[in-house]
């Protein structure tokens, strides 16, 4: 079975989307456009995490690599082993990337998923870009959000890399 954890182009893909308002890391928290207190590079704090802030630079890549080090074992899971074996460390990267954002929850049901664990490889890429869409805190309606776009394009882009 394959290694199941990032690279740094994996770290590269979250670091240049998961900026804090001042269009970097976040040493100190700051609520995401979800509505939820984040810090670091896109690490919702959870109310048993303590931190001293500001947090370095430092402090926020570890809080990032323990984050995906904790989604890399449940995502293994819901892939096919057969299909697991096959996967390159762009695929992973990109995977990693997506449910990052997502959420496992939401990963575990995507239809992307799904194709990925028939080998539709071409079909599970074309499945990135409808992930482009957040709710809206005040009316509740799903809105596309240009940064969510660009993020989903730059996950099929790594998923598809190289062949």
């Amino acid at each position: 079975m394959n290694d199941f954890k990032p690279s740094q182009a994996a770290i590269a893909l979250l670091k240049e989307f998961e900026k804090g308002p001042n269009g970097d890391f976040a040493a100190e928290p700051y609520t995401c456009p979800a509505g939820k207190k984040t810090v670091g590079w896109g690490h919702v704090v959870r109310s048993d995490e303590r931190f001293v802030y500001p947090l370095t630079e430092e402090q926020a890549e570890g809080i990032l690599r323990r984050d995906l080090e904790r989604l890399a074992e449940p995502i293994q899971r819901a892939i096919r082993p057969t299909v697991l074996r096959s996967l390159k460390q762009r695929q992973i990267d990109a995977l990693l990337c997506f449910a990052f954002n997502v959420g496992f929850g939401a990963f575990s049901n995507s239809t992307l998923l799904a194709m990925l664990n028939q080998c539709d490889y071409i079909g599970a890429a074309d499945q990135f870009p409808r992930w482009n869409k957040a709710r809206n805190p005040k009316t509740g309606a799903m809105i596309e959000l240009a940064g969510l776009t660009r993020r989903r394009a730059a996950e099929r882009d790594l998923f598809l890399r190289d062949g």
